[in-house]
Order: C-alpha cells, then structure tokens, then sequence
C-alpha cells in the first residue's frame, strides 16, 4: 500500500512546495475534530462550517498559483510569438529549430502543471473521503455541489481549465505554424486536428482530456444506465489498447440491441387485456402477460452477467434467437388460442434480455474517451424503445389471416417483433466483431514509457482518474495514513461476486434498503404501465390508438427529466433530498390514482400516471447514481 502524505512528498516540485494542499495539516485536523465532538468541544456544525472554511483556503491558495502559472506561461508563449514573427520574416533553419524546442519546453512545464493540479484534486478527494469516513457524514456531496456553481467558488477553477485550454491552442497553433508546409498557403485552422503530430502536444491534449472528459448531465446518464465509469489509461498505449478492442458497428448493435428489446417489452402494453379476453381470460390477467416478462428476466441477467465474461458474440446471438422464438408463441398463442402459449412466449421474451451484456460492452470494450457518451446513447435507446413500443402498437390496426395464421391488433406486435429480431441476428451475424480479450490481459501488464529529456509516464501518472470520484474504501485503513486509492481495498473486497451466496454476503444494511426501494418502485411503474389500457377502457373507454399515444408520451419523458434532474436538480439538491422528494411525489401520484369520490375524471388520472412515472423515473436514476458511486465495484 501508499501513503498518500509520502506520494505526495515525493511527487512534489520542490520550489512549488508551499503551494500544494497542506494534507499532513488537514489529516490532523479531522482527527483533532473528532476528539474535539467526543470531548463536546465543538458541535457538528460548527466542525463543518471550521472544516469548510479550511479547504476553501486551501483550494484558494492552489488556484491563485495555479492562475500565477498560467499567466506566466501565456507570457512565455507571448515572447517566442514575438520571435516567430521575425522568423517568418526573415527565415533561418538553426532559429526555428531553437524556437520549436522553446515551445516544447513550455509544453513540459504545462504538463508539471497539469500534474500539480491533479496531485492537489486527488489530495482534496482523499480528505473528503477521509472526513466523511471519519464523521459518517456525506459531507462531500454537500461541499462539492454547494462549491461546483457557485460563482465566488475557487473549486470550479479546478475543473474547468479554461486557462489550460487556452494555452494549450496557443501551443498547438504555433508550433504547427513551425512545420515546414512545403509552398502550401492553408493556414493550422484550415488542416485537420490529426494533422499534427508534435508528442508534447499529444501527451497534453491527453491529460487535459482525461480531466476533462466528463459533463454533468453524460455522467448521470451514465449512472443511470448502471455503467461504470471506469479509470482512464494513463498512457496512450492502454488508449492503444481500448481501441483495439473498440468495434463502432459492435457497439451500434448493442444499443439496438437495448432499443428493440425495450419496444418488444412495451408493443403489447395497449393491447396485452384484449388478446387475454380473446383466449377466456379476464382483461385483469394482461398485468401476468405484461409481468412475466420481467420476473424472467430477473433470471436471464444472472446467466448473461456471466456468459458476458467469455463472450459478447454468442450471448446475443442466443438472446436474438430466444426472442424471436418468444415472439413467435406470442403471436401463434392467438390461433392455438393457448394462454399458456402466450405466458410461455413473454417468459421467453424475458429469457433473452441481453441488457447485462449491452452494459458490459460499453463499460468494458468502449473507450474511456468516449464511454458515458456510449452510456447516454443506452439510456436514450432505452427511452426511445419504451416510446416507441406503445406507439407501434397504435398503428398496427390491421386484420387479416394468410393460410391459418392470424394477423390482427394482438399478434402483430409479436410477428413484427419476431421479424425484427430475424434481421437484427443477421446483421449481428454479418458485423458484429468480437473483442479481443487477449489485449486485456496485455493492458494490465503493459507500463508507460519515459523519455530521457522528461518522464511523461511518470508526469501523467494519476491524471486517468476523474479529480473527485466516488468510489467506497473499503479497507480498514490507520487514522493517520491515507492509502492510494488504487490499492485501498483488500484483495478479497475486490474479487467479484461469483455466486448467489457470494453476492448475498455483500448485502450491507443500506444496500438492501437501496434494493427495497428499487423494487418497490418498479413494482409501482409496472402496475401503472401494464393496468393502463384496462383502467382506461373501463373508466373511459379508450381505445387501443389512444392507450398507445398516452404510454407513447409517458415514454417520451424519460430524456427530459434525466437532462433536468442530471444537468440542474443535481447540482442544487443532494442526493437524500432528492431521493426524499421522489419517493414523497411517487407516493403522492399513487394515492391521486385511486378512486375516492363518484367521478374519476381523465385529468385525474392522466396527472396522477405522469407524476407517478417521473417521480419514478427520478427515483430510478438516483437509486442507481447512489449504488454506482458506493457499491458497484464487487459487483462489476
């Protein structure tokens, strides 16, 4: 293990010494605050307002040097543009060599700088960590959200970079002015940005990217999405790495993939009671058709999460085929004029739900540059299948039998399903290519290179992790030792779960409270989604058109909310709060649902089912941020 004090003694610039976080200084602090709330000294507001005040100052000092650098490397690119210009006018090959190295060394102090900044961010990390850990307070979301907007807070300097960024266009511009263009008059912003090839360059568009990858609404999506954003490599050959395995048309086909599952569980919503009532059912057992779906896939993800570890290619050739065939019973269940049938074909349906893989894709074999990108891509697949799965419904209106098979309003969902399915296994056939596990053993062995003039691996060691990340310790740690984060876990801490049992014993208090709110809010959702067309036709008699245009809407307001809640409502609000609010609203759209006076009015139900599902929705992405950012890793 690391101390991070020692880490950070040892990776410090001597002559910037007195500019980094004071962390021996803030360690004793958190530990004298301790005695001191023992003692009764203080009182737990009063330590918060004393600690808060401590870091602003500290953060305070590190971005005014930060500034002072910059300024200083903005004046130094200022002076070499002064010679440059005398250069171009009078030309002379020893001249601009001397001026590109010039350039180069500015670059390198860039990267020290870049250095410094992460050194200081994961210091102010590891002692929010430490504090939180200490007091069992999350008094980092309150600090990190109360600070990341504000307009007189020094942490949004830490993030943003704008001087950074400006230095480095500078650098890039003028350096790529200094290759030789052999009679061509383009200028560096009429060229491609691959176009330039300098390293020092390279390597700092690298680390500023890796700081810098991230947006608040992507990130939530993400996390939404229950996909890890895992640690960035920290040299370009692990990015090397990641786009050997990184397939475009791979990953097109697993958000299809996600979108065409999320239609075939949502097409047969307005017309599930009809086709029960068909085969001499009550219109009440559509909520059984609806529902077997998802009690089957509670099995399917277990043997996928899995299989996944093997394979990508064979797990959703299997899920292709199992649907089609699920679709099949579905359709065929109308002539055979078998509920079972129909039951047999929806719990196939749900034996195919390849979502464990699709996730696993992106959080494993997409890069990390462009991985909650990939990640807001499943949550919009997702969203757009669940609007799109009630809205086909709406058109599929025909009636018609060829031969001894019927086509109506309740088997066409399944035969457009099953067909859909059939071309997307011979597209995936055709164009999926399945990662080369091989490169994930390489990547772990595989260590940065130095060069001789200055040690880029060591300079851009650390910058791969995000500067305030939320990932639990779990290791028992000494009060006054902070360990690397990359090894602050026990060995066994970071074993997946292999089993049932295994997986049941990382079952802690708060994670099953977590999971008891998860159902229980899925449980509401899929009450209101599969009773829908059943409460509306005996209410209002609304007809399969219109049941498909309401759970059309209700789909279409997945991507708002999560833009409102991830982009605005997040960085207002903590989590609790929200998680409080959602939860007090979903069970505020319940009640409204029901049936107290003599009239049950449209309005009534259709602002009840709207309230119910967003606040279920909320509810959903912050259940998932929250068990992303504290308890996925033995799960992964």
């Amino acid at each position: 293990m690391v101390n991070f004090g020692k880490k950070l003694m040892a990776d410090q610039i001597p002559e910037w010494k007195g500019y980094y976080i004071n962390y021996k200084l803030m360690k004793k602090k958190v530990k004298q605050y301790g005695q001191q709330l023992q003692q009764g000294e203080k009182d737990r507001r009063r330590v918060l307002k004393d600690f808060s005040k401590m870091l602003d100052d500290q953060i305070e000092k590190i971005v005014l040097f930060l500034l002072e650098q910059q300024g200083m490397l903005a004046s130094r690119i200022e002076k070499l543009g002064k010679q440059r210009a005398i250069l171009q006018e009078q030309p002379d090959i020893s001249g601009i060599a001397e001026l590109r190295e010039a350039y180069r060394e500015v670059g390198i102090d860039l990267i020290k700088l870049l250095k410094f900044v992460d050194l200081n961010a994961t210091g102010i990390r590891k002692i929010l960590k430490k504090f939180d850990k200490r007091f069992g307070y999350r008094f980092t979301d309150y600090y990190v959200t109360s600070r990341s907007n504000h307009p007189y807070s020094q942490l949004q300097q830490v993030f943003k970079h704008v001087g950074v960024g400006a230095v480095v266009g500078a650098l890039s511009r003028n350096l790529a002015e200094l290759q030789e263009r052999q009679g061509s008059y383009l200028s560096i912003y009429d060229q491609p940005s691959s176009a330039l090839k300098d390293p020092i360059i390279d390597m700092i568009n690298s680390s500023v990217d890796k700081l810098t990858r991230s947006t608040n609404f992507l990130r939530f999506l993400g996390q939404h999405a229950m996909i890890a954003d895992e640690e960035s490599p920290s040299t370009a050959g692990e990015e090397e790495i990641e786009d050997q395995k990184y397939h475009f048309m791979s990953l097109m086909l697993n958000l299809v993939n996600t979108f065409l599952y999320m239609v075939n569980t949502y097409i047969i919503v307005p017309t599930a009671d009809d086709y029960s009532v068909s085969l001499g059912a009550a219109s009440t057992v559509c909520g059984v058709v609806i529902g077997s779906m998802a009690v089957a896939q509670i099995f399917s993800s277990v043997y996928f999460s899995a299989w996944s570890n093997k394979s990508y290619f064979k797990p959703l050739v299997f899920s292709s085929i199992v649907l089609f065939l699920g679709n099949v019973c579905y359709a065929m269940a109308y002539d055979m004029k078998s509920l079972t049938v129909l039951i047999i074909g929806r719990l196939l349906c749900g034996m195919g739900s390849a979502r464990a893989v699709n996730r696993r894709y992106i959080s494993d074999c997409v890069p990390a540059r462009i991985r909650m990108q990939a990640s807001a891509g499943f949550v919009s697949a997702s969203a757009l299948g669940m609007a799109c799965g009630p809205a086909l419904a709406g058109l599929l209106q025909w009636k018609f039998k060829i031969y001894m098979v019927t086509f109506n309003q309740s088997t066409l969902p399944g035969w457009v399903m099953a067909v859909a399915w059939l071309l997307y296994l011979v597209w995936l056939w055709v164009s999926f290519k399945e990662p080369n596990r091989a490169t994930e053993v390489d990547e772990a062995s595989q260590n940065p290179a130095s060069g001789q003039t200055v040690d880029i691996g060591r300079l851009e060691n650390g910058l791969a992790q995000p500067l305030l990340t939320d990932s639990v310790d779990k290791q028992n740690e000494d009060e006054d030792e902070e360990v690397d984060d990359s090894e602050e876990a026990a060995d066994d801490s970071r074993k997946p779960a292999t089993s049932i049992g295994s997986a049941y014993r990382l079952l802690t208090p708060s994670v099953k409270v977590q999971l008891l709110i998860y159902f229980m809010l899925k449980y509401a959702m899929e009450i209101l989604l599969s009773e829908s067309s059943v409460v509306t036709n005996h209410y209002f008699s609304w007809n399969t058109s219109a049941v498909a245009i309401f759970l059309a809407i209700l789909g279409l307001t997945v991507l708002p909310v999560n833009a409102l809640v991830g982009t605005y409502i997040s960085n207002m609000f903590e989590d609790r709060q929200l998680l409080m609010v959602s939860q007090i609203t979903l069970l505020v759209g319940i009640i409204f649902s029901f049936k107290v006076t003599s009239t049950y009015s449209v309005v009534q139900y259709v602002v009840s089912a709207l309230v119910t599902f967003v606040s279920a929705e909320v509810l959903e992405g912050k259940q998932n941020s929250i068990f992303f950012k504290n308890y996925v890793s033995p799960w992964h």
